[in-house]
């Protein structure tokens, strides 16, 4: 601290085993600075760890039992006391123990029979610093924190965003019910116990795990497009409105695709949302919709909706059919391996299809609530 300045005065502590030299420091630093005192090296350890904790530390080399070079490497080892600046005062004056010194952390030397100009400039020079240094630490401290403030609630507005966008698709169709709940679960199941498989484990990194389970609810998203007499048609499609319910893949990313273009850069779960919307409906051996990709061709985050996607169709009720039995629903997927569904998937559906059924109960939709809708939204519509 400056002696001119007003504020509360720096701590000083002052090592010596030879009383004289604390008396003669002691009468430099006092009218500046609050001192505290230490003939020994433990005993200075003891006071550099307690309230008021020094600012700085005028530490004698050549002391019994404990040196000041074993001080200072006590004094850095210790996280409460590792920032304190020390200054050796000594009559040694070798510049290989000056050396030594300085690489074990000392921020300067004052030689003996010391001369009170010089104290003080140099500890004032060294506090300076160390104010410098905890001024930068605070504000560096006050940034991270705001960053991840300000991350945190950017996160919060993505998602929030992407539920919305979502719930457009389940407002249109709201047979899906939970549906979206469900298939993020699902797919963050298989992605999960496909992350150390040889064919997956490059693509399925944590963080791209978390992008795709960001971006699974907007797989349907191109159902905005799909005209509501078939949208909402109580009964099997015909094969002509079967055609036009199929858009709704390519619908879905030419949305996200426009969001891409407005956003003027790459944004990781749009690129991964417009992936699984255009073609979960693909099929391991080619038969599925809308380019007709097979196989590894089909990007890995299409081939885990596309299972999430067709289990929990079959599991849930709908205006035209109840729901299916896990076990049954099983058998249509295990059925379609190696044909509808990439092989491994479907291995890694049947290891944790236990946590696929938990899902499904967690979020399982409401008949009364599943009842209502529908018929609202079916009379809106008449």
């Amino acid at each position: 601290m400056n002696p001119e300045s007003s504020a509360a005065p720096s701590t000083i502590l002052v090592v010596d085993d030879a009383p004289e030299n604390l008396r003669l420091l002691g009468e430099v630093l006092q009218p500046h600075y609050l001192v505290r005192a230490a003939t020994s090296g433990e005993r200075a350890l003891t006071v550099a760890a307690s309230e008021p904790r020094p600012d700085i530390v005028l530490l004698d080399i050549m002391m019994p039992d404990m040196d000041g070079y074993a001080v200072l490497e006590r004094l850095r080892a210790d996280p409460v006391t590792r920032g304190i600046p020390v200054i050796f005062v000594t009559a040694m004056s070798a510049v290989g123990d000056e050396e030594r010194g300085l690489n074990l952390g000392a921020v300067d030397y004052i030689t003996k029979p010391i001369q009170p100009a010089i104290v003080l400039a140099r500890v004032r020079a060294q506090l300076e610093l160390k104010q410098a240094r905890d001024r930068l630490k605070d504000q560096n401290t006050f940034l991270e924190a705001e960053i991840a403030r300000r991350m945190a609630e950017n996160m919060l507005i993505q998602d929030v965003s992407i539920r919305t966008l979502a719930s457009l698709a389940e407002v249109r169709d709201p047979e899906t019910g939970n549906h979206l709940l469900r298939t993020q679960g699902y797919v963050r199941t298989l992605a999960e116990a496909l992350r150390t498989h040889p064919r997956f484990a490059p693509v399925l990194t944590p963080d791209f795990i978390e992008t795709l389970v960001k971006s699974a609810p907007l797989h349907d998203i191109g159902k905005v497009g799909v005209p509501d007499h078939i949208l909402l048609k109580p009964g099997k499609l015909t094969a002509e409105e079967f055609t036009v319910m199929k858009t709704h893949a390519r619908l879905g990313r030419d949305a996200i695709e426009k969001a891409e273009r407005i956003g003027e850069r790459n944004i990781a779960f749009l690129a991964t949302a417009k992936e699984i919307a255009n073609w979960h409906h693909e099929k391991w051996d080619g038969s599925g919709y809308p380019d007709g990709l097979r196989g590894d061709a089909i990007p890995v985050s299409a081939r885990l909706m596309a299972l999430a996607d067709v289990f929990d169709a079959l599991i849930s009720r709908r205006v035209y059919k109840g729901p299916m039995p896990p076990d049954q629903a099983t058998a249509i997927i295990l059925d379609g391996r190696g044909t509808h569904f990439d092989p491994d998937v479907v291995d890694a559906f049947v290891a944790r299809r236990d946590a696929f059924v938990a899902i499904a109960q967690r979020h399982a939709d409401s008949d009364a609530e599943l009842q209502v809708k529908i018929s609202a939204l079916h009379g809106d519509a008449a």
